[in-house]
């Protein structure tokens, strides 16, 4: 993991209520890991190795002088098909503790949801939207980035289309390599209804002499904060042409950015 998510605060802990009355289970939700200690019935102990934390068995495992049996999981964070998942400033790990006394696709005859929250640190950036960083001087060709992002910006959009008046996140990266650090700005940017410009199609300005945002001045899109010199995020309000032609997404957003670099 990065040193920035080791800075990671355990915000809380998740997990369903066990289904059965004589069953316990306790979840520890370290920085890099997660413990799962579950206490089964006399019955399971037999049955060990059909106990599974996501895809993982037990790693130790014991028989108690009453009979029971103690489970005990302990694996990282990114092992055992623990799920991730982004939510604003939070980081969610959720995964399944099971009971499977026949082999996938039948279902687990005993399933509790375990989920360990986490504050994402101050600072945090989504590791893909940050450029490479090369050494503090070469030579080489620049690759550049453009895409439409999901709403909590820790992705690309798994869909083009946007509800008319919500935001769309627009991504743009130039890869530094063996460059000295740049600086992305982009000079010009318009909206049409067609994927390519054409003399026919309609266009609407939205980034205009050389970096003015022409959009933000009648309508709420805005640049947000630079996370790095190298990148840039816009988040532009879906709006519909005076004829009704709606501007959703790569298929009718033609976007063309002219991208300025200069070393800083």
């Amino acid at each position: 993991m990065s040193l920035l998510w080791q800075c990671g605060i355990v915000l809380a802990v998740v997990v369903a209520a066990a289904s059965a009355a004589n069953e316990d289970f306790n979840v520890d939700c370290e920085k890099h890991s997660i413990k799962v200690t579950w206490k089964v019935s006399p019955e399971l102990v037999e049955h060990a190795a059909r106990l599974f934390l996501g895809h993982c068995v037990p790693s130790t495992f014991s028989v108690l002088p009453t009979g029971e049996g103690m489970a005990t999981f302990h694996y990282n964070l990114n092992g055992c098909a623990i799920k991730k998942r982004v939510t604003g400033k939070k980081h969610i790990y959720s995964t399944s503790l099971t009971y499977r006394p026949n082999r996938k696709p039948k279902p687990a005859a005993i399933s509790h949801h375990i989920k360990c929250v986490y504050i994402s640190p101050e600072g945090w950036i989504p590791p893909f939207l940050i450029p490479a960083y090369g050494s503090a001087e070469g030579h080489g060709g620049l690759v550049f980035h453009m895409a439409l992002l999901n709403e909590d910006l820790t992705g690309l959009a798994k869909s083009s289309l946007f509800p008319l008046g919500s935001f769309i996140p627009i991504w743009a990266a130039v890869d530094q390599k063996d460059h000295q650090p740049l600086l992305l700005l982009l000079e010009e940017c318009v909206a049409a209804t067609t994927p390519e410009l054409q003399s026919a199609s309609l266009v609407y300005p939205i980034i205009t002499n050389k970096g003015c945002l022409a959009d933000g001045k009648t309508g709420n899109s805005r640049f947000l904060p630079r996370y790095h010199s190298s990148a840039i995020l816009l988040y532009l309000q879906s709006f519909k042409f005076a004829l009704g032609e709606e501007v959703s997404g790569p298929q009718v957003l033609c976007m063309t950015g002219l991208f300025s670099y200069c070393s800083s």
